[in-house]
């Protein structure tokens, strides 16, 4: 009953049910939610009665505030929020847990890593602005970043992938390319390495094809780390209302399987039946 209801809602539509149960029987839907129900199936219904801003707050306070820090989340959610997602997102955590997300996230990070999502979390990214002219010159700066990675030139890099529009950004890999001959990613992964390299290489994914981004981040989670349940009800919960129509045909096309077939091969019970509900698959997928 409780999948059936709350899978087949929006998430405006869910938040109205938990006001109207609040009003009926003076309880807190979400506080039901946690103390009935166990285990992953009860972080997917919990997770779904949060608004988008207040779920990303509410994953990236546990990434950093749990035993040692989940990095992974941190890029996953920065990497890829528009300016608007990151503002709501900064005003919600401060609301749910009176707390400063840059000052959380300075304290929890550290070296380039940090600066790099202390950047991303400022939201001051350029929206739908192009210069060709420039972009030549920022592919020159990421083309030296790659070769002399000093601290200034890894400082040089991530400003400009972290401040750039995504338009601008298609500009200076193309440019990156003539320059080098080489993929901005394969750049990336020769000259660095670590949570640094990953967190870039995630926001050249985002920019290129973001729902093609969380394909690849869902059968990581599946295949590579044993299906790693927090990343893949992340990401089913997140995108539910975005582009997780889109997330299904990349995972489709790159991986020759359905990300429906693949839920119902490792999960179980009514935590699979749930994840199989939001990810709604097509008739062939069954």
């Amino acid at each position: 009953m409780l999948i059936s209801i709350l899978t087949q809602r929006c998430n405006s539509q869910r938040l109205m049910i938990a006001e109207a149960y609040q009003n009926m029987y003076g309880r807190d839907l979400i506080g039901d939610l946690k103390e009935k129900l166990s285990d992953h199936f009860k972080d997917v219904m919990v997770g779904l009665m949060y608004p988008p801003p207040s779920y990303d707050a509410h994953e990236l306070w546990h990434a950093m505030k749990g035993v040692g820090t989940e990095e992974n989340c941190l890029i996953d959610i920065l990497a890829s929020r528009t300016n608007g997602e990151i503002f709501q997102m900064r005003e919600a955590y401060c609301l749910q847990y009176n707390s400063n997300l840059q000052e959380d996230i300075y304290s929890e990070t550290s070296g380039h890593f940090r600066d790099t999502l202390m950047n991303l979390v400022q939201g001051s990214r350029q929206e739908g602005y192009t210069d060709p002219a420039m972009a030549a010159q920022d592919a020159i700066v990421l083309w030296e970043a790659c070769q002399q990675k000093t601290g200034e030139h890894k400082t040089m890099l991530q400003v400009i992938l972290c401040n750039k529009s995504y338009q601008q950004l298609w500009l200076v890999f193309q440019e990156f390319q003539n320059i080098s001959g080489q993929d901005i990613v394969d750049a990336i992964n020769e000259c660095y390495d670590g949570y640094f390299q990953e967190l870039l290489v995630a926001i050249v994914f985002c920019v290129r094809d973001k729902p093609a981004y969380f394909a690849y981040r869902l059968h990581s989670a599946i295949h590579d780390f044993g299906f790693h349940n927090k990343t893949l009800i992340r990401i089913l919960i997140a995108r539910s209302e975005i582009d997780l129509m889109t997330i299904r045909k990349r995972y489709k096309e790159r991986y020759g399987t359905s990300l429906f077939h693949e839920i119902r091969n490792f999960a179980s019970g009514h935590y699979e039946k749930a994840l199989l509900a939001i990810c709604a698959g097509d008739a062939e997928d069954y």
